[in-house]
């Protein structure tokens, strides 16, 4: 008993040291970027009452924790450069080296902001190598998602340079745009990455930024009911259990083993493409592809990379029986690695498990597909063979969930309010390709972030600058509407939100993929609006042209543009495209256009007698959209009703 007492006093008394342990933020590191030429705060966590001693650049600062164990003290402002140490002293010394002053951007979205370099590794496999940038910095914010409130910390996090290695995992739109602010003003740069897939603008401002919205703030105060969004995704999750249960039960063929070659009820497709285009009516299910692949003996035993484009939905992939690959949704690039001793001389077979749960299944269009041994390239577009695994009788259930990452507040409050406290340069935003179903609120939420994070820094002029979305789906070469249409429409009006600046990118997109892989034009536009909005360099063109006002003459509408550079011109050097204009009735047509001079387009329909609306690029994907000025950048899409004031 004594020997037990003494045990758990030495836990006791060590369980009290820990404790009373100085603690930083995870943002707070050695090879930190700090802001320059402003206060910085430095905060953490002691024992109540504990004295902190802080000291950075040959001065002393000191604090005492609250009785809440919080601390913080205020740095004078750093001159650009470094490297600085920071010295901190309680209970327990720490000594944070090799941290730079230069300019931190915080850099968030959705998706194509959290786009890595190492995903599109083929297309910068030079710019990968050639990363020698010690002064480019990157923090990437952990995921997590908080619906009870704000969180004080996050779970963790590393500064990383820009080497062949590090530089995999920064984001290619981040990368390019610090990468050009560096090459032009020679300082360090830091890029905080917060960001994550398939995410709304609402789930990234606070609930005091959302008060405008109450249909948001309601959705919001439910959710703090963690009873409440526990039982709605357990019963979710047991519907989907159920639901895939019930379809493998009754499937109407019956799966064959992985790796299974032998020829049972096989047909011909074409890779790549949709099954429901080849013969396949309305089949959600499971769907098995082989093809079989002759190899040289050069082949044999080596390594090697799989290109297989996007599938709809998920995959599965072997190759001679061993797994290589799977992915569970529809949206990332296909890359995988075959290890060594998997191929052989001769017939090798590639079977793709392909799962889809709604609209068409298969291989998507203009994607790369091939095989790639060391030097060599072996094609997989062309005839495979099919055999239909699990037929899926009912519709997988959707609805009634509660996922985290998209409700109102929560990624601000896990992955933006931890940050508030440290000092940046500015904000750059990618997102809104969740938005698209909800334009007409959108700008107004946009404004709201906008608002909120300046409150929250503290900082009303914090500057933002945005990424209007890119061309994506089908071409529709009839005036229609569209809802991406309508989201870019709703980012151009947040322009009206003083010291913003955004980003055209109607000409970077695909049209059959979500995440387009050209990113490196969108860092490098965003470093020109930087450039001009935030390092007040008047000189540089930053902005393709912008629609600025309309004056209507009989049929004819003359439309004056901004941001034009040195004059108006056209990509191909045809007449400017993409121009439609309605009547009262609102039915678009297609309407003729041609440059008058530097800044004005004249536009006008036959079929129009007199024109109320007018609209430029206005489609998912509208093609030829080719209005530019001469520095190259693209003219943003509009629509503008004109009205009798300008007739």
């Amino acid at each position: 008993m004594r020997w037990i007492i003494v045990v758990f006093a030495i836990c006791l008394l060590s369980n009290l040291q820990v404790s009373a342990q100085v603690r930083l933020p995870a943002i707070v590191r050695d090879s930190m970027v700090v802001q320059r030429d402003t206060r910085l705060k430095i905060w953490g966590w002691a024992s109540p009452g504990e004295r902190i001693q802080v000291m950075l650049n040959k001065k002393r600062y000191n604090a005492t924790a609250g009785v809440d164990g919080k601390w913080a003290v205020w740095i004078a402002p750093l001159q650009t450069g470094g490297p600085y140490t920071l010295y901190i002293q309680g209970s327990n010394k720490i000594t944070l080296r090799n941290i730079l002053a230069g300019d931190v951007w915080l850099c968030a979205g959705q998706s194509n902001m959290v786009h890595s370099l190492a995903l599109h590794e083929e297309r910068y496999a030079q710019e990968i190598r050639q990363a020698n940038y010690p002064q480019i910095r990157n923090f990437t914010v952990p995921v997590a998602a908080a619906l009870q409130g704000p969180r004080e910390a996050l779970s963790g996090g590393r500064w990383k340079s820009a080497n062949p290695s590090d530089v995999k995992g920064f984001s290619v739109v981040a990368y390019f745009f610090a990468r050009a602010l560096y090459e032009k003003y020679r300082v360090p740069i830091g890029i905080i990455n917060t960001s994550v897939g398939g995410t709304p603008v609402e789930a990234w401002t606070s609930e005091e930024g959302l008060r405008a919205f109450p249909t948001t703030t309601a959705i919001l105060q439910q959710n703090k009911d963690s009873v409440y969004v526990n039982r709605m995704n357990r019963d979710a999750a047991a519907r989907h259990d159920a639901w895939e249960r019930a379809v493998r039960s009754e499937a109407g063929f019956s799966a064959t083993a992985p790796g299974e070659t032998k020829p049972k009820d096989w047909r011909t497709i074409y890779v790549p493409g949709y099954w429901e285009d080849q013969g396949i009516q309305d089949l959600d299910g499971i769907v098995r592809y082989r093809r079989e692949i002759m190899l040289p003996a050069s082949a044999a035993g080596k390594a090697a990379r799989l290109a297989l484009g996007r599938i709809v939905d998920a995959d599965d992939v072997d190759v001679n029986g061993v797994v290589v690959g799977h992915t569970g949704y529809q949206y990332p690039q296909r890359r995988y690695r075959v290890p060594a001793g998997v191929l052989k001389e001769g017939l090798n077979t590639l079977t793709v498990r392909v799962t889809n749960y709604h609209g068409k299944g298969g291989f998507v269009p203009d994607k790369p597909y091939r095989l790639i041994v060391e030097n060599d390239t072996v094609d997989l577009t062309g005839y495979w063979r099919y055999t239909v695994d699990v037929v899926f009788h009912v519709p997988e259930p959707v609805g009634a969930t509660i996922p985290l990452r998209s409700q109102p507040a929560a990624l601000f409050n896990g992955m933006v309010a931890p940050l508030t406290s440290y000092a940046i340069k500015g904000v750059v935003w990618y997102q809104g390709e969740s938005n698209t179903g909800g334009a007409g609120e959108y700008s107004g939420l946009l404004s709201a972030l906008m608002a909120d994070w300046r409150h929250q820094w503290q900082r009303d002029d914090l500057p933002f600058l945005f990424v209007q979305l890119p061309n994506f789906n089908e071409v529709n070469y009839l005036p229609a509407e569209s809802q991406w249409a309508s989201l870019r429409e709703a980012q151009r009006q947040t322009l009206r939100v003083p010291r913003t600046a955004m980003v055209v990118t109607i000409d970077l997109g695909e049209w059959n993929d979500i995440h387009p892989g050209n990113k490196r034009p969108i860092g490098e536009r965003l470093a020109l609006a930087a450039r001009r909005l935030v390092y007040d360099d008047k000189q540089v063109v930053s902005s393709g042209p912008v629609f600025q006002q309309a004056r209507v003459q009989g049929r004819s509408v003359i439309l004056s543009f901004r941001e034009t550079g040195t004059g108006l011109t056209t990509r191909d050097g045809e007449a400017p495209g993409q121009f439609a204009v309605a009547g009262a009735d609102k039915v678009f047509k297609w309407a003729e256009a041609r440059i008058v001079n530097n800044n004005e387009v004249v536009v006008s329909c036959e079929l129009v007698e007199r024109p109320v609306y007018i609209r430029y690029a206005w489609g998912d994907n509208p093609a030829r959209a080719n209005l530019i000025n001469r520095e190259g950048l693209p003219a943003s899409p509009f629509e503008e009703r004109l009205t009798e004031l300008n007739k």
